[in-house]
């Protein structure tokens, strides 16, 4: 087999925790992507259901780890990336299907904010005209 350096040191335990870390999830590089954390009583967690929930929504699942956190009733914290910028309709979902949300949010993009800045201005010189 043909595996990658980072596969095989993983594999090796050669690897800080850190780089395990970001081994299993490494940091967003899509523009598309958001990160989300939730938590739920653990007879409830279920991974086909939260998977499903996600897909309700017309989005994908790219990732899910149950986490080392636990939220204040002492629930565990599962962390969820997706494959779109707005989380809104993910969120619903999740709630829908009994699981409570803690954070949603998208990577930062400048290029973007640039482009939203660039609009607003270019209305701010329409209006003042």
């Amino acid at each position: 087999m043909n595996y990658d350096d980072t596969l095989q040191k993983y594999i090796s335990r050669e690897l800080s925790p850190q780089e395990r870390s970001e081994a299993l999830m490494p940091p967003l590089q899509m523009q598309e992507a958001s990160e989300l954390l939730m938590s739920c009583r653990p007879a409830d967690y279920s991974a086909s259901a939260i998977a499903r929930a996600v897909e309700d929504c017309d989005a994908q699942l790219l990732g899910l780890n149950i986490t080392a956190m636990r939220d204040a009733s002492g629930n565990p914290v599962v962390a969820l990336r997706v494959n779109v910028r707005d989380t809104s309709g993910v969120v619903r979902s999740l709630e829908r299907y009994g699981y409570n949300t803690i954070l949603a949010g998208s990577a930062p993009d400048s290029a973007m904010r640039r482009r939203a800045q660039d609009r607003a201005r270019e209305l701010i010189h329409y209006l003042e005209m």
